[in-house]
């Protein structure tokens, strides 16, 4: 069994409010965690209006498939949002 993990950092520069931004923010996750059954959550940044930080991990039975999974995660949220993708950390 293998767990990968990965930080992701987005930068979303219409929000101008906390309310704002938890609306995109339980956008994300929901559709996230429905389209692909992975564990997603706000892991850092919860204070700041314009930056999200997700915490994904993703448990499957070999590396390149779970490797695979939060790769077309990262597509999937990069190209589904209105956010930037500014960094990613494998874990």
């Amino acid at each position: 069994m293998v767990t990968r993990c990965v930080k992701v950092k987005l930068y979303v520069p219409q929000c101008h409010s906390l309310k704002e931004k938890r609306m995109i923010l339980k956008s994300i996750l929901t559709r996230t965690r429905n389209k692909f059954n992975v564990s997603i959550a706000e892991v850092d940044l919860h204070d700041v209006h314009q930056s999200i930080c997700l915490g994904i991990a993703v448990v499957s039975g070999n590396f390149n498939h779970a490797q695979s999974v939060l790769d077309e995660v990262l597509r999937f949220i990069e190209g589904s949002f209105f956010a930037d993708l500014v960094s990613v950390e494998f874990e």
